[in-house]
């Protein structure tokens, strides 16, 4: 897994086959084949599920401050070398086989999403809280994702700032987000 992330990281996507993963990690091929039936299930593998899961922020009495700590967080991750390259390379494999879109919505979602519609949940307005939650929650990550893939952390500080003032305002007016 650390040869797999070293080299996405290193060298991109498209340098980090089967075959350099083996060379890096010391060990044939054969091996890598036996646990993985593709290098997009290994690379998957390596950056998604052998990574710590996402440490969810706790929740205070300041909803910006903990909207920032949640893009703080997600951009973290995302932003990692290893990550941008897996995940633009994915992309493409997703395309060609939209089931392994699964990967990155299990990494993404499971516990994130709800753990962040508890915290949102409160100051939701309107009807149907659990549904402006999950909205928002896409934007959260949907603009940290773009951010990662784009331009890293570059300027993260800005993009957290901004990014957490948008969400709040979502948040403030999440009555008209239902359809």
């Amino acid at each position: 897994m650390t040869a797999t992330r070293d080299l996405l990281a290193e060298k991109g996507y498209h340098a980090t086959t089967i075959a350099e993963i083996a060379r890096r990690a010391g060990i044939g091929t054969a091996p890598i084949y036996r646990r993985w039936s593709s290098r997009e299930s290994l690379i998957e593998h390596a950056v998604f599920d052998e990574v710590e899961p996402f440490s969810m922020p706790r929740a205070t009495d300041d909803l910006l401050a903990d909207l920032r700590v949640w893009v703080r967080t997600f951009l973290a991750r995302l932003a990692e070398p290893a990550t941008r390259a897996a995940v633009s390379g994915l992309m493409l494999t997703f395309q060609q086989r939209p089931a392994s879109y699964e990967m990155l919505h299990q990494w993404a979602d499971a516990p994130a999403r709800a753990a962040f519609g508890e915290r949102v949940a409160g100051e939701l307005s309107g009807e149907a809280p659990g549904f402006a939650a999950d909205l928002i929650f896409d934007q959260l990550v949907a603009a940290t994702l773009a951010q990662a893939l784009t331009r890293g952390d570059a300027d993260a500080e800005l993009f957290e700032a901004r990014t957490a003032a948008v969400l709040l305002a979502l948040v403030r007016s999440s009555g008209a987000l239902e359809l």
